[in-house]
């Protein structure tokens, strides 16, 4: 059996580089958007594979611009 891996709010926010705070996490559990978490007792914890599967779904694909295309 594989142990998963939590992060905190704090962890989170350090992943993305600071730009999604602790204040827009805790708004967005009280919306229930955003990352699915755990909470536990007063711990609130964020699987990373939640966040990993989140990462993904946010996602934006670009397609090659149609400069590009033409110079082909």
């Amino acid at each position: 059996m594989t142990e998963q891996k939590y992060l905190t709010a704090d962890e989170v926010s350090e992943r993305y580089r600071g730009e999604i705070s602790v204040g827009t996490l805790r708004n967005w559990r009280a919306m229930r958007v955003g990352p699915g978490f755990v909470k536990i007792g007063k711990a609130v914890l964020y699987p990373v594979d939640a966040l990993d599967t989140w990462d993904e779904k946010n996602l934006v694909t670009c397609r090659a611009s149609r400069n590009a295309l033409l110079t082909e």
